[in-house]
């Protein structure tokens, strides 16, 4: 057995390592700079309780961007050195974010542990590679991200800290093939096991889902299929999941070997980015590729994240997540005795409100940030969740979950067609989409990014917008004098969160108008650092109308849009005449 010792390495504070809800995230040349990586991990080392840490089993893996094999190599030997018991790798340091999760809360170790935690190492959705983006966060006991307590913690260790323990004499350990490598250090035994990255979430995902239901209709002449997975770790599920179990050509799955640069893409699953699914789906500027598939979805870089298209047929992340909790019940086993509750972040659309009323079923509505639905599911209170930015999941892990929410719809569509699969007219996306909107109404959706605004100027902007709250008689005289067609706003308020778990308040979460006929008008500030502000715009047009809920979105929001531009006095205080990004 290969032995090491412990070195106490001198270190010193580094400016800005404040992790956010998604941990610490940077450009890889922060990270490579000479003790910022080991500073963060030895300051949530020291955040955690002994007991957390000292012959402890952590999970360590991540989504397998550049810089993540020298990060994990990092980690272990500083692991070893803090006396923590057992590492788990995935093979070739792949796990996908939902995958940790369950890892953390379903896996059993070759001696019977359980993890308590786990270093992730990912920037989701960012771009990978030596001049592109890297990140870290830890996860919690729960398979969630570590709270505010715990990251505000960490932080506060970054300040003061002036050394770090690392075993620099522990070898690299082969992260390639899976076993066990033992070594011998001052406290005794310490080991690191790398285990496939697929098979435990291939499990739990079984136990969730009705895979030869799924396998029928990936079967069936009258479907077809395609998944992409940008190059990211949704690519190490993809074929144990939909060509190995559910029968999948493996032509029918774009992008699926991880790379650590992401193919030189964007891993983020949306219709600018995932350009290669949108054109064959047939949503592309030319449509050159013939019939498309009747079913397309991607994943982000570290797989948390999805995006759903039928053919030719954009299902808008707040409709999805409507959609699934409308149908779970009778498409998937996990949820067959019912709802627990649901919840959604409060920019996403208020589609699920209307789903939670007319099922009467608990209903929450939380800040951004995935631990506000972790919280209500360890109390038992939420089942499904999800938010705008393309996330959805369940209670089974307390991540977002890409490859869920796929098997999710691929579950409902499998279920609406159990009877004509053989032959008859299948039940499209478009068709169930357009259904829902019939029984529920349409939440015509659209959100507007203006970013790097200065600083001082979007400030003033959010302040304009809660001084005018003050009087709703005189906002809906402004918002009748640019538009008449538009309804009166009933309320408005700078939206406070307090948890009913914990009693915990988040304020300063938005601000909002909400009008009379459930549409809505979201702003938000994100990011007020040395680059400037970004201001997120959030517009809403309620139609409960069936014979109005065809229209295209761009016309139907039109009205509010205009009220939402010159209430706000957008291009006044930002001197920006168009958003940045619209989705």
């Amino acid at each position: 057995m290969v032995m090491f010792s412990v070195t106490r390495k001198q270190s010193a504070p580094i400016d800005g390592q404040k992790p956010g809800t998604s941990g610490l995230r940077k450009k890889v040349k922060v990270f490579m700079q000479p003790h910022y990586l080991q500073n963060f991990v030895q300051s949530t080392f020291n955040a955690l309780t002994t007991e957390k840490v000292r012959g402890a089993t952590l999970v360590v893996s991540g989504d397998g961007r550049y810089y993540s094999k020298d990060a994990i190599q990092i980690i272990i030997k500083m692991a070893a050195a803090n006396g923590v018991r057992c590492i788990w790798v995935g093979q070739n340091g792949l796990l996908s974010t939902p995958a940790v999760s369950a890892v953390i809360r379903e896996r059993v170790g070759v001696d019977g542990s359980k993890a308590s935690g786990a270093f992730i190492l990912t920037a989701s959705h960012n771009p990978g590679g030596p001049h592109e983006d890297f990140g870290i966060k830890y996860n919690m006991e729960n398979g969630g991200p570590a709270p505010e307590g715990i990251t505000d913690k960490i932080y506060n260790n970054t300040k003061t800290i002036n050394e770090y323990l690392i075993a620099e004499d522990l070898p690299d350990v082969d992260i390639t093939a899976t076993g066990v490598t033992s070594f011998g250090g001052p406290e005794g035994q310490f080991d690191v096991e790398v285990f496939d990255s697929a098979s435990d979430y291939v499990k739990l995902m079984k136990s969730i889902f009705d895979f030869e239901s799924i396998r029928k209709l990936l079967s069936s002449p009258n479907f077809s299929f395609c998944y992409d997975a940008l190059h990211g770790v949704g690519g190490a599920y993809a074929k144990p999941i939909f060509a190995e179990e559910l029968g999948a050509k493996e032509s029918s799955l774009l992008n699926c070997t991880p790379k650590e640069d992401f193919g030189g893409g964007h891993p983020d699953p949306n219709l600018t980015y995932a350009k290669e699914l949108v054109a064959r789906m047939g949503l592309g500027e030319s449509d050159s590729q013939g019939e498309p598939p009747e079913f397309g979805a991607a994943s982000d870089g570290d797989a948390d994240r999805n995006m759903v298209l039928g053919k030719r047929f954009f299902v808008t992340p707040s409709d999805s997540v409507a959609i699934i909790a409308a149908n779970a019940v009778e498409s998937i086993p996990y949820f067959s005795s019912g709802l627990k509750g649901v919840a959604r972040s409060m920019p996403t659309s208020a589609a699920l409100d209307v789903v939670a009323k007319h099922l009467n079923l608990k209903f929450f509505e939380v800040p951004t940030g995935w631990k506000f639905f972790g919280n209500l599911m360890d109390a038992g209170l939420c089942s499904i969740c999800g938010e705008e930015s393309f996330g959805t999941g369940s209670d089974h892990i307390r991540e977002k979950d890409g490859i869920w929410a796929v098997l999710a719809w691929l579950s409902i569509i499998a279920y609406k067609n159990k009877e004509n699969l053989s032959g008859g007219k299948l039940v499209t996306v478009e068709d169930i989409v357009h259904n829902h909107w019939a029984t529920y109404g349409r939440h015509y959706y659209t959100r507007y990014d203006y970013e790097n605004v200065d600083a001082g100027a979007a400030k003033e902007l959010m302040a304009y917008l809660v001084k005018l709250q003050s009087s709703l008689p005189e906002v809906n005289k402004i918002v009748k004098g640019i538009r008449s067609d538009v309804s009166n706003i009933a309320g408005a308020d700078e939206f406070e969160y307090k948890d009913p778990v914990d009693g915990s308040i988040s304020k300063h979460q938005g601000i909002r108008y909400l009008f009379e006929d459930g549409s809505r008008l979201v702003f938000r500030l994100s990011g007020t650092g040395s680059e400037g502000a970004t201001i997120r715009l959030y517009i809403e047009q309620y139609e409960k109308d069936s014979s109005k809920t065809g229209r295209e979105s761009q016309e139907a929001l039109a009205p509010l849009v205009d009220v939402a531009l010159k209430l706000s006095k957008m291009q006044e205080f930002t001197g920006r005449s168009a958003p940045t990004v619209i989705t």
